[in-house]
């Protein structure tokens, strides 16, 4: 009862705080006519915009996932390896000394040089004529994007004020199902009517464009005026160094527990969007078309439901109860589980797609929670750090080992199991779907004794 009592008091003196800051901002760090509320919704559409084209860009690759591999001779383990680890490798490892720069410099900046960086390796890939060829151009994606959301999480916390983060990053995390939705659409409907390589050539050419836009829409704001701070922290405390920032995020028992379950929860979704797509269509029968344009669409509609409603409801029910932030994703990943086993056993590829909505709603609801949390637990100079050292775990986990892990059991199975080895190897996601749950509630356990959360919502 005393905890909660000051955590209300001190709630209030924050949300005071953070209306002062906000008035500042508004005043003061955004040019007269890109002030006030609207603004920073510009600015969090505007990221979304880049982090779809970021997302587009790696969906594109399980979509021409099996062209790639019947031209490129590719086994299952090699295009689990093509389409999560080459990039994860990259694109976790580079994304921490990106954010140490970017605590100190232009985040605006930096975002647009990496749109364009990861989109001219998207137009190589369509020029590869081998394995290590078009792995080497997805390390080149991986670089670029490790420059994209750490910067974009940020820059987004220096707009809205910790009440309306949530809803602000679930706005940014829409990326990740809309280009997922594109990327399954165009790259299905272009290389059904040219090739897989003209599909590359496609979705690349516009990120560069992107770029030059991103300097004209989004402005750098002041880090940190919208916070309150604990323990005599300011928003004028500079940016501690790499292995300082480090070793105090992974000292902090709240991120860790987040990471980790951040980092299963990307796990079965990343295997998921790698293999569905090859999945629908050598285990269920379905259509290159079809794929392109159900499972595309399904994909999109699911994603942005469940990606912005986990953020919507954090954002209100973390006022009662800050476990929400952790309980919604657990609950999520506990009821996607039926449906895992439906998709499963469906004797036909349209029922296949209704169960399969279920996985794609459910298991989108981890990210936009699990960012505030680190947002919100860190000093506005930890922040970009902080949110690419989440990524590092959550990608090098989820993205580097999750299609790895389901095609080298698909492998296993093949001589016996023929195209069936692939259902087999999505079983295989339950158990670590059951672990995530568990995961979540650890953290969910830890967050309820954070005082800096505490304080900020």
């Amino acid at each position: 009862m005393q905890h909660d009592v000051w955590a209300t008091a001190r709630t209030s003196a924050c949300d005071a705080r953070a209306v002062s800051g906000e008035a500042r901002m508004t005043a003061a760090n955004v040019p007269a006519d890109r002030s006030g509320k609207t603004y920073r919704y510009v600015v969090a559409t505007a990221l979304a915009v880049v982090y779809t084209f970021n997302f587009l860009d790696r969906q594109i690759v399980s979509i021409l996932g099996k062209d790639i591999s019947t031209e490129l001779h590719l086994t299952k383990t090699e295009f689990g390896l093509l389409g999560g680890t080459a990039f994860a490798l990259f694109y976790t490892v580079c994304g921490i000394p990106v954010a140490w720069f970017a605590d100190r410099g232009n985040r605006v900046w930096i975002i647009s040089a990496a749109s364009a960086i990861w989109s001219l390796f998207t137009a190589l890939c369509g020029t590869a004529h081998g394995f290590a060829q078009i792995m080497l151009y997805r390390m080149g994606v991986g670089v670029g994007e490790a420059g994209g959301s750490p910067p974009s999480y940020s820059l987004i916390s220096d707009y809205f004020p910790p009440r309306e983060r949530g809803v602000g990053l679930a706005i940014y995390s829409l990326g990740v199902p809309i280009g997922s939705m594109l990327g399954a659409f165009a790259g299905g409907r272009i290389a059904a009517a040219y090739n897989w390589r003209v599909a590359f050539f496609a979705v690349g050419a516009p990120g560069i464009l992107l770029a030059l836009v991103m300097l004209l829409m989004v402005r750098e704001p002041k880090r940190g005026s919208l916070d309150p701070y604990l323990d005599g922290a300011t928003a004028h405390d500079a940016a501690p160094p790499l292995l300082a920032a480090i070793a105090g995020f992974f000292a902090n028992r709240t991120l860790v527990l987040t990471a980790i379950s951040s980092a299963l929860s990307a796990f079965v979704g990343y295997a998921g969007l790698i293999w569905n797509p090859q999945f629908l269509e050598n285990v269920k029968g379905m259509g290159k078309v079809q794929i392109a344009d159900y499972y595309a669409l399904t994909l999109g509609v699911t994603g942005v439901i469940g990606t912005f409603g986990a953020g919507w409801l954090v954002d209100r029910l973390s006022h009662r109860d800050r476990r929400w932030f952790a309980w919604v994703p657990a609950l999520s990943f506990l009821l996607s589980i039926p449906f895992w086993i439906g998709l499963l056993w469906a004797p036909t590829w349209q029922l296949a797609m209704l169960f399969l909505a279920g996985p794609l709603l459910l298991n989108s609801m981890y990210l936009a929670p699990a960012l505030t949390v680190v947002q919100n637990a860190v000093t506005p100079a930890r922040r970009t750090m902080a949110g690419a050292i989440l990524l590092f775990v959550l990608n090098i986990v989820g993205l580097g080992v999750g299609p790895v892990y389901v095609g080298r059991i698909a492998d296993a199975m093949e001589p016996v199991h023929g195209k069936n080895a692939l259902a087999i190897g999505f079983a295989a996601l339950i158990p670590i779907i059951v672990i995530t749950v568990g995961a979540h509630l650890a953290a969910a356990a830890s967050i309820a004794r954070d005082k800096r959360i505490a304080a900020a919502i």
